[in-house]
């Protein structure tokens, strides 16, 4: 490699690192949130000239392996076992949200296609995997379907800011609005969760104590990828990509089980750091100019999937009489993911739906690629 090709290399891997940097010292950067930033950070860098013709060979690289290395470090701090352990109503909440979004995905599907949007299908997988997972899942989904970097930036810069409309509706008036129409919440678990608003959850993370069980998380995620790129070597080359994330989403979710995995700390902080990698550079990648075309269709098509699917989750949740503030935990853990549940659980003034909302967010993230991927092969033959 040459000197600028290295240089380029060092900037995609450590940028990440200045953006935790500034989100962390500064309040209202932090509130943009730190993939907003990756992206505003990428789609700058790659607009203005100033990247070579052969950064796209480094690009290609660093959105190959970053998204395979960062699943295993997301899903080892889950533990199916415990999957189990969830209160009657908030599994029923999660069956009626997971229900809601690919009923109402599926419907817009047919509802936006022929608007001028090429290869919805695509668009309508990424979406149901961010929206019963969250981001992770939708850069596995944009490698699975081979998505254009132009749709996938626009359709998570869309996400962004619809999700956040949804989230400020739900902290203000959601739960007066939603307990006109769903039963009030009843406690019938003695399970709480300690959370301390404002945390940086990527504090620490070099310290000895931390790094060195990490570093065993980090030899299990190489070991995952290498299992899962020799399996792939089985299967038509059209078909690895999808074997590769299918393959060590599973191995990572049957690692998760094991408590001296399991209990290692700060490994889906160490997943986001290769995430955030991965925004950077797949926003490097998009071209502006290409925007226009793909936005008004895109824009309703997403604005559907994030209200129609509450709406319909309401409209169930009515009829199988799940509560409002399960409800709205359980909508906040689908559609914007875990991290969100302590922040909207303390808007509704419920610290005790905090438990089963981030178990209901893990178990999105786990079956988020499976799903988003079935769906999307399912609509591409129709």
């Amino acid at each position: 490699m040459t000197m600028a090709q290295i240089l380029l290399v060092l900037f995609y891997l450590f940028i990440p690192f200045v953006i935790l940097h500034l989100c962390h010292k500064f309040p209202f950067v932090n509130k943009l949130g730190a993939v907003f930033i990756a992206y505003l950070v990428g789609l700058i860098v790659g607009n203005i000239g100033i990247l070579p013709e052969w950064a796209g060979g480094i690009q290609d690289t660093l959105t190959t392996i970053t998204v395979p290395l960062a699943i295993p470090l997301l899903l080892f701090s889950s533990n199916l076992k415990q999957w189990k352990s969830m209160a009657g109503k908030a599994m029923v909440s999660l069956l009626i949200g997971i229900i809601s979004v690919v009923t109402v995905v599926i419907a817009g599907h047919f509802i936006f296609i022929g608007k001028g949007m090429a290869d919805l299908w695509k668009v309508s997988g990424m979406l149901i995997g961010v929206y019963t997972g969250g981001t992770p899942n939708l850069a596995s989904l944009k490698m699975m379907l081979n998505v254009d970097p132009d749709v996938y930036i626009l359709t998570h810069t869309y996400d962004m800011i619809i999700s956040t409309v949804f989230l400020a509706f739900l902290m203000t008036v959601g739960k007066k609005f939603f307990s006109l129409f769903l039963p009030a919440f009843k406690d019938d678990t003695t399970t709480e969760v300690e959370y301390t608003n404002g945390s940086d959850p990527f504090w620490g993370i070099f310290k000895r104590e931390i790094f060195y069980p990490l570093l065993k998380a980090y030899g299990l995620t190489i070991l995952i990828f290498a299992i899962a790129g020799a399996l792939s070597l089985l299967v038509p080359k059209n078909s690895q990509v999808v074997v590769v994330i299918l393959t060590i989403t599973t191995l990572s979710i049957i690692a998760s089980t094991f408590k001296k995995i399991n209990t290692i700390e700060k490994t889906f902080e160490s997943g986001m750091y290769l995430i955030l990698i991965f925004s950077v550079v797949v926003a490097s990648m998009a071209d502006i100019s290409r925007f226009a075309g793909l936005t008004p269709g895109l824009f309703g098509y997403i604005t559907l999937a994030v209200f129609g699917s509450l709406f319909l989750q309401v409209v169930l949740g009515k009829i199988f009489k799940v509560d409002a503030d399960t409800t709205i935990i359980t909508s906040t853990a689908l559609i914007c993911s875990p991290p969100f549940v302590p922040v909207v659980a303390a808007a509704i003034n419920n610290r005790k739906v905090i438990l089963s909302g981030i178990t209901i967010g893990i178990i999105g993230y786990a079956v988020g690629n499976y799903l988003g991927y079935a769906i999307a092969e399912i609509l591409k033959t129709m």
